[in-house]
């Protein structure tokens, strides 16, 4: 399906070099923002808009947080063309989609991250926080099943929004947040108890098994948890696999990563860039560092873009450790370089607003309209 976004700008977009960027996803809404005035561009995506990813656990509890959260990618793309479609194959100079038709590109950007299956409508994924919605409220006891930072979260949300509520979360590891240090996870351990929140590590829960409408779950240790929902909040696959059978097979590490140079090139092709969850890049997977990599590799592409020496592109250097995890809607767990932090301080960071209306003003929106 296609969708046409004020294709139209200064000076017309005829012989400007075709920029694909196939993800819309943090990294790939905003290299598509800055580029879009610098090349023909075209952005693939399997959905009509830009959901901040951070910002989701609150709409579960406050659907309509979720109003200023999920922004139609028309919103911030007003001189270029947005494909609301799956990428399937690619070739040196074409993306196939999944309705048969070939796109044409001089330079591609990847930027499809983990797979998450949502809805391909705003007012349909709005639909589907409502009704999560529904299902907490109705609940009088609910299971969380993971303990990284979307486990984490959502228990903190329920747990201040709905104090009376019974959770029970069920980690797999040894302790909460493994990807941050065990002073930030044992913080965290303590603040999950203090709002009476069941923490359970070291133990799985398989969902198979759990026949429809039961409210009865049984632990790799055999506890016994009663609990009249459940939400999975384990860790979803790298949007890689498409891939396996295209001209960047031998780009992929043994983990479906794509490797990239330090100009964020991927290995052997010098026209396409890989941005975002889906790159090599030993660091944190987080919002911050994606957006920190379509800045690169956006300036590297301008300068290609204007004809400039390659040797001329820019570094992307890794940064040191940090995190926030947001613990409710005033609390936080803060890893920095030198400290770990929890409680109100790094609340008043991330927790109040979660980073939306700095978001929206990054992609020149209003902080406050609700569409």
């Amino acid at each position: 399906m296609f969708l046409m976004a004020n294709p139209v700008v200064e000076g017309g977009s005829e012989g400007r070099k075709k920029v694909v960027v196939i993800g819309g996803g943090v990294a790939g809404s905003y290299v598509a923002k800055v580029l879009q005035f610098h090349g023909n561009l075209t952005l693939i995506d399997p959905k009509e808009y830009f959901e901040i990813p951070w910002a989701s656990l609150r709409g579960m509890v406050e659907p309509s947080f979720a109003e200023r959260s999920l922004i139609q990618h028309k919103d911030y793309l007003t001189a270029s063309r947005l494909i609301v479609s799956n990428a399937i194959s690619i070739t040196d100079s074409e993306v196939l989609i999944s309705e048969g038709r070939l796109v044409p590109y001089n330079y591609l950007i990847i930027a499809t991250g983990h797979h998450d299956p949502v809805p391909k409508t705003r007012a349909e994924r709005l639909v589907q926080y409502q009704a999560e919605n529904e299902k907490i409220k109705a609940a009088q006891s609910i299971l969380i099943v993971g303990g990284g930072p979307t486990g984490v979260e959502l228990a903190g949300e329920i747990a201040v929004d709905f104090p009376g509520k019974k959770i029970t979360l069920v980690h797999k590891g040894n302790r909460l947040l493994e990807f941050i240090g065990p002073k930030a996870s044992k913080k965290t351990l303590d603040w999950l108890k203090s709002k009476h929140v069941d923490v359970k590590p070291g133990q799985t829960v398989s969902l198979e098994n759990v026949s429809e409408g039961s409210k009865v779950y049984t632990t790799s240790a055999g506890e016994t948890i009663e609990a009249d929902c459940h939400f999975l909040c384990t860790g979803k696959p790298l949007a890689s696999s498409w891939l396996k059978g295209t001209i960047l097979k031998d780009s992929l590490d043994d983990h479906g990563r794509l490797i990239v140079d330090e100009n964020l090139r991927v290995k052997n092709h010098n026209n396409i860039f890989a941005i975002g969850d889906i790159t090599n890049i030993k660091e944190m997977k987080q919002g911050y560092l994606a957006k920190k990599q379509a800045s690169v590799a956006a300036k590297n592409m301008q300068l290609l873009l204007a004809g400039g020496n390659e040797s001329k592109m820019s570094a992307y250097k890794l940064s040191s450790a940090k995190a926030i995890v947001s613990l409710g809607r005033h609390d936080a767990v803060a890893q920095l370089p030198m400290t770990t932090v929890i409680g109100l301080i790094p609340g008043l960071i991330k927790s109040k607003d979660l980073f939306v209306g700095k978001t929206r003003k990054e992609l020149d929106l209003d902080s406050r309209i609700m569409h």
